[in-house]
């Protein structure tokens, strides 16, 4: 095996279903506490820790001594954000990772989120192990800051048997989606089947096992892995870009491949067509287990190796896009290597561009993988019409654009961790157009969501009142109280409701007059359901020569009404939507003269 300094560190990558204590997790290793800090306690974008080697060790100490084999420097740990919403996210993060964590809620089990989880990295052939996290929920278990395998056997029998039978609930979901599993300690086939590591991220319990291993599999993934060796010009992905007095505009980065080095020539994605051509003037690195996004005190170094967090400092970076890709470009190589490294920023960034719609929603957010990841939700929810998505503040153009769609439920823009400009708000107000802005994802949609649904609940209540549902009504035989001026008849209500002052036809479509009163058990009503058995008064007919016993009868609906009550969904019941096709059918007939 190569010397260290040669080995590329592993990247590691949290996923898991929300709330399931991803972040709590790498706060227990860390030391800090950013879950305290994450907008809506849920991680809104990828960030990395870098876990060194000595400090696995010093963990594993209780467990392990020996560490003779094991070259592995250290671990990149990727923290993804945790609602279904960021699979895009999750899926990039996922893909940058050699090894991966799923954190599962030992009370709740498997959630679609982990199912989620689970297929990315089967997709991605990336070896996991499963962390059944919150032991210290289970009734009796004494949870301390040790390994789990220590601990186990201080627990009363009936604690043991609980976490137990929690393990292998796990063992079977997994095997159901195909997967061989068991407890770490049980496994002597790591290449063949999942760990499953129970742990308290908030006592701290099981953690000690977990790194333990993550290294045995990192160590593993390295023996089976060429691109061991650092000689090769550093590509990494943008997390974040940033404005930090002193520095000017800096992009924290992820580098997951080579090397990168102060001087270097760089090629970034941009928020225009052309990508960003520039010298690196600084490398700043996060201290050992910080999280780059909170750390306010940087070591500046002049290279860096992957895999590693860095924050790059260079001219031009203003219009630099989180989500694409940085690219070095050795000094030694010519024109037309940078050429080809430009085009292969620029076809990166053209596959992350939306599919369009004219007629579609403005969305906007931070970074690239926010748009795609609201996309995604959008999309999820049977909406994949998109006007426009971008990154950055909501403008003024934004609002005026959003106001000529159509649609009024697609006139309005959402916005994920960005802020709306003071004239754009000025003129949303005007407009009396919705702006939707949060800093959690699944809420800004749950915001638009309930927006949507208020307001379609109000055009409902506004098309009842103007419009009559589709019913039909029997003549009950023996039940003519009257014949005429007005006729009274029995009837039955077979589908929908009735209500005085609708006009009814015939199936041959004869219009037969409106309900003037409907009684019940010798009572004035206003309506009457289905299945519902009541006297009507008609003054038009005449019962024996324009209605008979048993004849059915239609409320009549013109074909405008018709089409109102088609385009909102839920009005209508099964049985309404029946009768407005055989209303449409005797329209049809007499159209071409069939009635």
């Amino acid at each position: 095996m190569s010397a260290k300094s040669e080995i590329r560190t592993p990247i590691l990558s949290v996923v898991g279903h929300i709330d399931h204590g991803k972040t709590t997790l790498l706060d227990t290793l860390r030391g800090t506490a950013i879950a305290e800090k994450e907008a809506g306690r849920v991680t809104q974008h990828i960030g990395a820790t870098e876990i060194p080697i000595s400090t696995i060790k010093k963990i594993c100490e209780p467990l392990r001594r020996d560490w003779r084999g094991i070259d592995v420097p250290g671990l990149l740990v990727i923290d993804t954000p945790g609602h279904h919403a960021f699979a895009s996210l999750r899926k990039r993060g996922s893909a940058l990772a050699d090894v991966a964590v799923i954190v599962v809620d030992v009370m709740e089990g498997f959630q679609p989120q982990t199912y989620e989880s689970l297929n990315i990295l089967r997709l991605l052939k990336t070896p996991f192990v499963v962390v059944l996290n919150k032991i210290d929920r289970i009734k009796g278990w004494q949870s301390r800051n040790k390994p789990f395998l220590i601990n186990y056997t201080d627990q009363p029998e009936y604690a043991r048997k609980e976490v137990d039978a929690r393990v292998y609930q796990i063992v079977g979901d997994l095997y159901d989606k195909g997967f061989s599993a068991d407890r770490y300690d049980r496994i002597t086939d790591f290449a063949r089947n999942v760990s499953i590591v129970p742990v308290s991220a908030k006592t701290g319990e099981g953690i000690a096992d977990l790194l333990l291993v993550l290294i045995g599999l990192s160590q593993k993934y390295f023996e089976r892995t060429l691109q061991l060796h650092l000689e090769a010009a550093g590509v990494g992905t943008i997390l974040e870009r940033k404005e930090e007095k002193g520095l000017g505009t800096t992009i924290d980065v992820i580098l997951y491949d080579g090397k990168l080095s102060v001087g270097d020539t760089i090629v970034v994605g941009s928020a225009e067509e052309e990508p960003i051509v520039t010298k690196v003037k600084a490398l700043l690195k996060p201290r050992i287990l910080q999280e780059i996004r909170m750390e306010q005190r940087f070591e500046r170094v002049k290279t860096v190796n992957a895999a590693s967090g860095v924050k790059i400092v260079a001219p031009d970076l203003e219009l630099a896009l989180p989500g694409s890709q940085v690219r070095v470009v050795m000094a030694k190589e010519d024109a037309a290597t940078l050429d080809r490294v430009m085009n292969e920023v620029k076809s990166e960034i053209a596959e992350l561009k939306l599919e369009k719609s004219p007629e579609g929603i403005i969305i906007k957010a931070d970074t690239m993988g926010s748009l795609e990841a609201l996309a995604l939700e959008l999309k999820d929810k049977g909406i994949e019409a998109i006007k426009r998505a971008e990154v950055g503040n909501i403008s003024k153009h934004d609002v005026i654009e959003a106001t000529t769609v159509r649609n009024p439920y697609f006139r309005v823009v959402l916005g994920f961790t960005v802020g709306i400009l003071p004239d754009a708000k000025e003129a949303a107000l005007q407009a009396g157009m919705p702006v939707f802005i949060n800093d959690v994802i699944y809420r800004l949609i749950e915001d638009y969501e309930n927006w949507v649904k208020g307001g379609k609940e109000r055009e409902k209540r506004e098309l009842m009142e103007r419009v009559s549902t589709p019913a039909k009504i029997r003549l009950l035989p023996g039940c003519v109280f009257r014949q005429s001026k007005p006729a009274v008849v029995g009837v039955e209500v077979l589908s929908g409701k009735i209500k005085t002052g609708v006009e009814l036809i015939k199936a041959d479509g004869t219009n037969v007059g409106a309900i003037n009163e409907i009684q019940d058990k010798g009572k004035s009503i206003k309506s009457a359901e289905q299945g519902m058995q009541v006297a009507i008064a008609l003054k038009k007919p005449t019962v024996g020569r324009h209605i008979n016993e048993n004849d059915v009868l239609y409320v009549n609906i013109s074909e405008d009404a018709a089409k109102e009550l088609k385009k909102l969904s839920g009005v209508l019941s099964p049985d309404e939507e029946e009768v407005l096709e055989e209303l449409a059918e005797i329209r049809r007939k007499r159209q071409i003269g069939l009635g």
